[in-house]
């Protein structure tokens, strides 16, 4: 059984920030915890523009508080998002996230990250293990 809470990812190697500052992910369940998916915390700050393409990985995201809009940058379709909103990329779908106000949203991503992970410049994740 693993017990984990944010205060205690709070400053560690598992509490990852945008070099720009846009966002904030707490990543509670990793890929060496060993249970084939990895679970984060992620805050985004509100008027900003982040794109972003997991090339490698499905990514399920709850948004649990704040607003804003989801563009899928394949189709053109945007979706405006609130609390309760959620929004699964099962086709690796290239996609922008702009808050009009601080976003906070749960995030399970298949296969699980590594923590290691960095976007490239096209916002993807490569494919590490742990």
């Amino acid at each position: 059984m693993i017990v984990r809470t944010t205060e205690d990812i709070t400053g560690t190697a598992r509490d990852i920030a945008a070099p720009n500052g846009n966002w904030r992910s707490k990543r509670i369940v990793l890929a060496d915890d060993g249970v084939g998916f990895s679970f984060h915390e992620t805050t985004i700050a509100a008027g900003t523009t982040n794109e972003f393409h997991y090339a490698h990985h499905i990514e399920a995201v709850w948004l649990i508080e704040g607003e804003g809009t989801l563009t899928d940058l394949e189709t053109g379709n945007a979706y405006e998002l609130g609390p309760g909103s959620m929004y699964l990329l099962n086709g690796h779908e290239r996609h922008r996230v702009e808050p009009r106000t601080p976003m906070r949203m749960l995030c399970v991503f298949n296969p699980p990250v590594t923590g290691r992970e960095v976007h490239d410049e096209n916002g993807v994740y490569p494919l590490l293990t742990a």
